[in-house]
């Protein structure tokens, strides 16, 4: 596993270099150091650290919390705040920021390697998040994805699915049931929402509660039909069977 890669930015220089043995013995590796904002955002842009240890109170014109809110808006790296000052003030100001931890001085090594590892853990669980989020948008507005695949939540994970091999979906109170011919996937949706996704060119909307897939259908007996290998009987909604008639072959 490769080290986690730290900026240090710290206007005292003797506490600087404490800071940076410090985390080199925690098994870190220090890409560079600053003491100024100004700087920092620099080495955060060239460097591309993991995380940025940040002094609030920096000499010259820009502040700490200046320069960790440039940094995370251009580089979206997380900072952890170092600052001998706990007053509401500071930590007001501090927090606007969104800062990955804050740490008091003095502070002992347990506490910088707890906290950065915090921040590490936060910060990639977040980019999952946004990737995730990310890939629903994509879906949705078809720029990436494929109308032979849908992808969905299932255990924390997004799952491909081929459209081919969906039977039906199922409404479930405020849940939709997508069944497949190996399992299902129970995901938190609308059916309106569901029958936009599918399109009409391969699903059909049979029932308030149903949806199913144009040529799995294995027969049609009024009220109902069958599909194929599969047992379950599906409902056609009187609202519904005119559509479903006009959108198969019969002869």
């Amino acid at each position: 596993m490769s080290k986690i890669n730290i900026l240090v930015v710290e206007d005292e220089a003797i506490v600087s270099k404490d800071i940076q043995n410090s985390l080199k013995k925690l098994g870190y590796n220090v890409v560079g150091s600053s003491a100024t904002g100004e700087k920092a955002i620099d080495l955060a842009a060239t460097e591309n650290p993991d995380v940025v240890l940040m002094d609030i109170m920096l000499k010259g014109e820009m502040n700490g919390i200046e320069a960790a809110s440039t940094i995370k808006e251009q580089q979206k790296i997380p900072v952890i705040f170092l600052t001998a000052y706990a007053d509401e003030l500071t930590l007001s100001k501090a927090k606007v920021t969104q800062p990955y931890g804050y740490i008091l001085k003095p502070f002992k090594e347990i506490d910088l390697h707890t906290t950065i590892e915090m921040a590490i853990y936060k910060h990639a669980k977040e980019q999952e998040v946004i990737k995730e989020r990310d890939l629903f948008y994509s879906i949705i507005e078809n720029k990436e994805t494929s109308k032979e695949f849908i992808f969905v939540k299932s255990n924390s994970k997004l799952v491909k699915i081929k459209t081919s091999n969906i039977f039906y979906i199922e409404a479930l109170k405020d849940y939709v049931v997508i069944h497949t011919n190996e399992k299902r996937y129970t995901i938190h949706s609308t059916m309106k929402d569901i029958d936009i996704k599918m399109g009409k060119e391969d699903f059909i909307r049979v029932h308030r509660s149903y949806i199913v897939r144009v040529d799995k259908i294995a027969t049609i007996e009024q009220p109902n039909l069958t599909l194929e290998n599969v047992e379950k009987m599906i409902p056609i909604g009187g609202s519904y069977k005119d559509a479903l008639s006009k959108k198969i072959n019969q002869l």
